[in-house]
């Protein structure tokens, strides 16, 4: 068994580029989460307290905003690496994926769930280098292949898009039940 004998002994651990940001971002979500308790979470006077669902609620985020604090207090006594911005850079830079999937759902109920699945995969694959025919064509294929999957087969009930209401009316009604 190893002793600690100093707190930096206790609170030393391998450390990544940019930990400092994430635990400064992790004890303020934590932070928020706690302040937002006496609004979000309100325990009732009355009853036990353990049968109280909020109770949980409650203890969850002071675990979250202790753990976090300690994740700080470890970085913080860490010896401090370089890179830690092209790290953080990298993580801002994944968010662009998180803007894609936001503009295909506020686009799915304009265009229709068929013809915003199939241009969500298409643009992906274009933004991700995949330029040739072949790799369209398997964009296109997969697209088509969740739809039906979900909206014909599992019968997932996703509106229909105002662009169907420019179709013929027996398209528009094939559309809306499988596309």
């Amino acid at each position: 068994m190893i002793r600690a004998r100093t707190l930096q002994d206790l609170f030393r651990r391998y450390r990544r580029p940019g930990d400092l940001v994430f635990a400064l971002i992790c004890v303020a979500f934590a932070a928020f989460i706690v302040w937002s308790l006496p609004t979000e979470a309100k325990l009732p006077s009355r009853g036990s307290l353990f049968a109280k669902p909020a109770f949980y609620v409650h203890v969850a985020a002071w675990c979250m905003l202790v753990f976090a604090l300690l994740h700080l207090t470890s970085t913080l006594l860490s010896e401090a690496l370089a890179g830690r911005w092209a790290e953080v850079w990298l993580w801002v830079r994944s968010i662009e994926f998180a803007g894609w999937f936001m503009a295909y759902v506020i686009a799915a109920p304009y265009l229709g769930y068929l013809f915003a699945t199939v241009v969500f995969t298409v643009s992906l694959s274009l933004r991700l280098g995949f330029r040739d025919k072949k790799s369209i064509l398997a964009a296109v294929g997969f697209a088509v292949f969740v739809v039906l999957v979900f909206k014909t087969f599992l019968q997932v009930k996703v509106p229909g898009g105002q662009l169907y209401e420019y179709f013929p009316d027996a398209l528009r009604a094939f559309m809306l039940t499988h596309f």
